[in-house]
């Protein structure tokens, strides 16, 4: 993972920094907002930008968007009290670090925000074959596809293909294309040159170059227009690009690896992506089964994410008991790994005894794992703090549901998930596990009923982080 940290670089930042090292994040820094914007116009890419609450994070928002460059920022700081924390988040922050820095508190935050932090866990003979034709391909220069359902760890794949290939020692560089507006996408790709539109005050390298001489992930390839899909099959032919605006070509020298959760030659026919670049991508056909079919892989995950978590909230790691293996087990996980890791997150807060049983493994709206009656609520043994308050909150949420129709509930869901993120549209499409282009299609079905869409950096502060 690649942090620029934005801000002087003295006492609990440096602190800060340090920390985010011995977790192998590679630090660059510079003490102005401008100067971060102009290292990631040169290509000196970063996955997260930390900056000083003291700084104009929404400026430099601002700029770098001005200049099509997406990287995520966690605000952070000194003394800072719960408004000037709002006020970070607000500006667009993802998350507010507190410092002195807590060295678990910077691990889980570096994970949540870069989500970089997902080694390969398998045990199930169905992943195990999976695994083994990747690493029998690793090695190659071949484009590779990566399929299979929402949250079955296509990402991890993609990264774990990097380190076993001849390229591991240079760049992994990842773009979303779903979360990515379509205008956008082109100059985050390409790159564009000084005055290729209004706000490109100088060069920008794109990810193309930026993963010169190693691997490019395209993560949900199937989002991409149509119309950029017939540049990107240039580039991948002729091992050359276009910077936006540009005048000549520019050579690369990379190995794309895509991923799609849907049906590509479906799209094909439907005529919304081309052949011609599927038949490009699809050298190599790397399908990853859902949970539901490797049953195999869900207690050593399980394991994994318990332990991750108690780390990450500095309680004891649980052993789970033999009726939650059972339970999660037959569970059907519709989303997948990504649903589970959440479901794990949620018991290391809520398991009151020695193990991790049935009743601290909860679906997100308080509902026991197994059983279709109404919410049960957190035994009352368990003093009621901060989680056990969720609960019960989920618990009420859940009553209010019965009566309405689905499409209902959906829409209160993602207005409530909007609101939460303060109109954030990526965080929210992020936390209810669907595409930027799907939670936006959603929003103008909404607008063209009359509904009052929450705009961007609009809302109510929730102290609650996005990790998880």
């Amino acid at each position: 993972m690649r942090l620029l940290v934005v801000g002087r670089l003295s006492g609990q930042l440096a602190t800060a920094v340090k920390m985010a090292m011995t977790h192998g994040a590679k630090v660059s820094h510079v003490e102005r907002a401008d100067q971060a914007t102009e290292q990631l116009r040169r290509g000196q890419g970063a996955d997260l930008l930390m900056v000083d609450y003291r700084i104009d994070i929404a400026s430099l928002i601002a700029a770098n968007e001005a200049e099509r460059i997406h990287v995520p920022v966690v605000a952070c700081g000194v003394d800072a009290d719960a408004k000037e924390a709002a006020d970070a988040i607000r500006a667009g922050a993802k998350e507010f670090i507190p410092l002195p820095p807590d060295a678990e508190l910077i691990a889980a935050v570096l994970s949540a925000v870069a989500d970089d932090e997902k080694p390969m866990i398998l045990a199930d003979p169905a992943m195990r074959a999976v695994v083994q034709l990747a690493d029998q391909v690793a090695a190659s220069e071949a484009s590779i596809l990566i399929t299979g359902e929402s949250g079955v760890g296509k990402e991890v794949m993609a990264r774990h293909l990097h380190t076993r290939s001849r390229r591991a020692d240079k760049a992994f560089i990842s773009v979303n294309c779903a979360a990515i507006p379509d205008n956008l996408l082109e100059s985050e790709l390409f790159g564009h040159e000084k005055g290729a539109f209004t706000g490109a005050v100088a060069r920008r390298i794109g990810k193309f170059e930026e993963a010169d001489g190693g691997t490019l992930l395209l993560d949900e390839i199937s989002e991409m227009d149509v119309r950029l899909q017939a540049k990107l099959l240039r580039a991948i032919q002729e091992r050359v690009i276009d910077r936006v605006g540009g005048s000549k070509p520019v050579p690369v020298n990379i190995r794309i690896i895509a991923t799609s959760n849907r049906d590509l030659a479906k799209s094909v026919a439907e005529g919304s992506f081309r052949e011609d670049l599927l038949y490009r991508l699809n050298v190599v056909n790397l399908r990853i089964p859902s949970l539901r079919e490797r049953p195999g892989d869900i207690s050593v995950l399980a394991s994994h994410f318990i332990k991750k978590y108690a780390a990450a909230n500095g309680v004891p790691v649980k052993p789970i008991a033999a009726p939650a293996i059972r339970a999660i087990t037959s569970h059907p996980w519709h989303g997948n790994v990504r649903e589970l890791e959440n479901a794990m997150h949620r018991a290391v807060l809520l398991s009151v005894g020695a193990e991790i049983d049935t009743d601290a493994i909860r679906l997100p709206d308080g509902r026991p794992l197994l059983g279709g009656g109404a919410a049960a609520p957190v035994s009352a043994a368990y003093d009621p703090g901060v989680a056990g308050q969720a609960a019960q909150l989920a618990d009420a949420v859940t009553r209010s549901f019965v009566g309405q129709t689905v499409a209902e509930m959906e829409k209160t869901l993602i207005l409530d998930t909007l609101n939460h993120c303060l109109g954030n549209r990526t965080h929210a499409a992020n936390i209810l596990g669907i595409s930027i282009r799907t939670l936006r299609n959603k929003l103008n079905e909404y607008a063209d009923e009359g509904t009052s869409i929450p705009a961007p950096q609009s809302g109510v502060a929730n102290a609650y982080g996005s990790a998880g």
